[in-house]
């Protein structure tokens, strides 16, 4: 779980991360593109995140990105349900509450 994220759940505030690359997830009925960033941190450089996910969005489309390049941007603390909650009994992923950051805006390439 992240720590952090969990002690300022649903606020909205200023990170930095650091690109690492891009991804691919399976989506509803197509895959879609994600970013990597890693070493996330907050305004007063406190470590917030080791990495997070998010999709590809127009705004970090439109930054070009590359390996190492340091990314600020805005975001909403959110708590998701992380593991496999689906009926298969073949699989096993315990459920738990992890927090993940939401809905990045304001993005710019430092």
């Amino acid at each position: 779980m992240r720590k952090e994220l969990k002690n300022i759940n649903e606020q909205r505030k200023t990170f930095i991360g650091i690109f690492e690359r891009r991804g691919i997830k399976n989506g509803f009925k197509k895959q879609e593109e994600t970013v990597l960033l890693i070493d996330i941190r907050d305004l007063e450089n406190n470590m917030i995140a080791q990495h997070l996910w998010f999709n590809l969005t127009k705004g970090f489309e439109k930054l070009e990105l590359k390996h190492g390049d340091k990314v600020q941007f805005d975001a909403k603390v959110k708590k998701y349900q992380k593991g496999y909650l689906g009926r298969r009994e073949d699989v096993y992923k315990s459920v738990c509450t992890d927090y993940k950051l939401s809905h990045p805006t304001k993005l710019k390439k430092l």
